[in-house]
């Protein structure tokens, strides 16, 4: 029995693919993915040349779609893939990237000997640090991630002009009913799932004693700095007076450290603090009023005298004005 399936749905383009047959199911299904231009809350340099998927086959990969769009447009267009669940692990590294930013356009403004050894030691710790929490990790216990259904990725092309190209080909396939058939040209360049899939999660989730004591020993080791790193910056931000000139008392005493985000909280409040003690003490005392008072009042007066004088002169010109004879 055929199913109709409009071309699209509100924005979307739907992408008919073809679920070859399995030794579970030996029948050929029709999966249906529903792809329109990539238009994020956040705008970025990339959206105009990207794609926004949903409804993903559940065993998607990067190797998987770069078939499919390969199979749609030809090779050399395909970038790259980001899904859905991979964008949410990251939110927690984009906190940090824009005070990284903007410690490195500070370096490279700099083009001296000093700033280029200050940006190898900059690089060198990052470097440092991206090993350090590569190490904490624990080994993983799955060879290859299954989607949830229904999720959503972001594929990278090219160019704009390959954007166009897939949303064309889209359109010719509810023409030719010629389906791009998925897993195709993947091979065995992803491990396998079914019986094979589930011995190998069987085996890793009994890893050697010693990776994993060496993953735990680099998390201890990590944790404990970075606790150390937000006590410090606790306890020098704790002593800051706030407005009425009292120390607050965060919880634990002045001794015992504040968490991470009472020290950011503490900093924030200290800056804020001190732009506007710089504002108000602009005219704190009554000679600084009278000084910016009298400073003005010249100021308008050298004004005036200014304008007054491009009045006479004006006078003066139209006094002088003879019309032709």
């Amino acid at each position: 029995m055929v199913v109709y399936c409009p071309a699209t749905i509100g924005d979307f383009s739907v992408l008919p693919i073809s679920i070859p047959p399995l030794p579970s199911f030996p029948k050929t299904v029709v999966h249906h993915v529903y792809v329109r231009r990539n238009s994020p809350k956040v705008p970025t340099a990339d959206d105009s040349r990207s794609l926004f998927l949903t409804n993903v086959p559940v065993d998607s990969t990067e190797l998987h779609l770069r078939g499919l769009f390969t199979a749609l447009i030809g090779a050399g267009r395909f970038e790259s893939a980001t899904f859905d669940d991979e964008r949410n692990a990251l939110h927690s590294l984009a906190d940090a990237a824009p005070a990284q930013l903007a410690r490195q356009l500070v370096l490279h403004m700099n083009d001296n000997s000093g700033a280029n050894k200050k940006r190898k030691r900059e690089e060198d710790a990052e470097a440092e640090r991206a090993r350090e929490e590569a190490a904490s990790r624990l080994p993983g216990t799955w060879t290859r991630t299954l989607r949830r259904s229904g999720s959503a990725a972001v594929v990278l092309l090219a160019d704009e002009k390959s954007v166009e190209q897939v949303l064309k080909a889209i359109t010719k396939l509810h023409k030719s009913k010629r389906y791009p058939t998925w897993g195709e040209g993947v091979g065995d360049r992803v491990p396998a799932l079914g019986s094979a899939w589930l011995k190998a999660h069987n085996r890793l989730s009994y890893p050697d004693r010693d990776a994993v004591q060496a993953a735990i020993d680099a998390f201890s080791t990590l944790f404990a700095r970075k606790e150390q790193e937000a006590a410090d910056t606790a306890k020098r931000l704790r002593g800051e007076p706030d407005e009425d000139g009292f120390v607050t008392v965060t919880r634990g005493g002045r001794n015992a450290p504040a968490s991470r985000n009472e020290a950011e909280e503490a900093k924030r409040k200290m800056l804020e603090k001190a732009e506007k003690k710089k504002a108000e003490l602009t005219d704190f005392y009554r000679f600084q009023l009278k000084d910016r008072q009298k400073d003005e009042q010249e100021e308008l007066l050298k004004r005036f005298d200014q304008d007054r004088k491009k009045v006479w002169a004006m006078r003066e010109q139209r006094s002088k004005f003879v019309p032709e004879k």
